[in-house]
């Protein structure tokens, strides 16, 4: 059967650049429900500066107690170079993603190194990872636009590509950071991506910030795409990127997927339950675009189901004449 493959992300992208910074418990919280809801592949948190990124500074204790409470859960961890990989490994973490950008002003932003020099240290970062026994991921992020640098060229995002599979990636992601994209322009990358990256090994990191986050990923989804990133509630943006407001929502793209006919495994109840927990603990409204659509569902299915307590039902049948 045809299947979506979502690695929520809000645990480590939706977190990084919060300005309510939370408890390891209540990242703990939140990845609770996720895996309530089904979700089977979340990105935990990243191994990076403390000082850069001081949301991530618990990486090292999020990691083992991840891996205790939810043993069949698919946990990956960024790492910006192999300083961070040493870290994560000696946390006990089992998957590691890298981040290349395909811009010189991105890498030098974002992790402080010219586009070959990081381009070097992902493949060394991969090599070492694999050397270690541990699955791996690699982003080519701002694969569309460069806050700095605007249109990212495609030769650019498919030598990175290309690259980053070369260098066994277990998945390349082609990341939309400032969420630029539109559907035209989404297939026709992923038209030339699955010429250097096969299709299976193939995901998309989209955001919404011009409201078209699941457009694009049903443009993916059209074009053979079946694995995604996504954050519950649409948390999250790159704190060195400017204008890249948050991820998709996982509830839109779970929505979609679903009422078109590719299951997913994740319970959009579920996603709810994990929505209302980050707004407490981040203390601001969250949701997605069919967020109001969908509480209003909920609220509904809730009321009828008391309705039916009331009159004797217990298992939620419908009512026989």
């Amino acid at each position: 059967m045809d299947t979506l493959h979502i690695t929520d992300v809000a645990p480590r992208d939706g977190l990084q650049n919060q300005s309510v910074h939370l408890s390891t418990e209540a990242k703990l919280g939140l990845i609770e429900r996720l895996v309530k809801a089904g979700v089977r592949s979340v990105e935990a948190t990243s191994f990076v500066s403390p000082k850069a990124v001081p949301q991530m500074a618990d990486a090292g204790e999020i990691v083992p107690r991840v891996i205790a409470r939810w043993p069949q859960l698919r946990s990956s961890v960024l790492v910006p170079n192999l300083k961070g990989l040493e870290r994560a490994h000696a946390a006990g973490a089992q998957e590691i993603a890298v981040v290349l950008s395909a811009t010189e002003t991105m890498n030098r932003k974002n992790i402080n190194m010219g586009l070959d020099e990081a381009l070097r240290v992902s493949e060394q970062t991969l090599a070492q990872a694999h050397a270690l026994g541990l699955r791996t991921r690699a982003y080519v992020a701002v694969a569309f636009d460069c806050p700095f640098e605007g249109e990212t060229p495609l030769r650019e995002v498919l030598r990175l590509a290309a690259r980053m599979y070369a260098a066994d990636a277990g998945e390349v992601v082609i990341a939309d950071t400032i969420g630029s994209a539109a559907p035209g322009e989404v297939r026709r990358r992923i038209a030339a991506l699955r010429d250097v990256v096969p299709l299976e090994r193939l995901a998309m990191h989209l955001h919404d910030t011009r409201g078209l986050g699941a457009a694009n990923a049903w443009a993916a989804l059209e074009a053979g795409v079946r694995r995604f990133d996504a954050s519950v509630g649409g948390i999250g943006g790159c704190p060195f990127a400017p204008g890249a407001a948050g991820n998709l929502a996982t509830e839109d793209l779970v929505l979609m997927a679903e009422r078109s006919g590719l299951p997913t495994g994740i319970s959009l109840d579920g996603l709810l339950d994990a929505v209302d927990f980050a707004e407490v603990q981040l203390e601001r409204p969250l949701g997605g675009r069919s967020i109001a659509w969908l509480r209003r569902q909920r609220a509904k299915r809730l009321e009828s189901e008391e309705s039916l307590r009331q009159r004797g039902y217990t298992q939620f049948e419908e009512e026989k004449p």
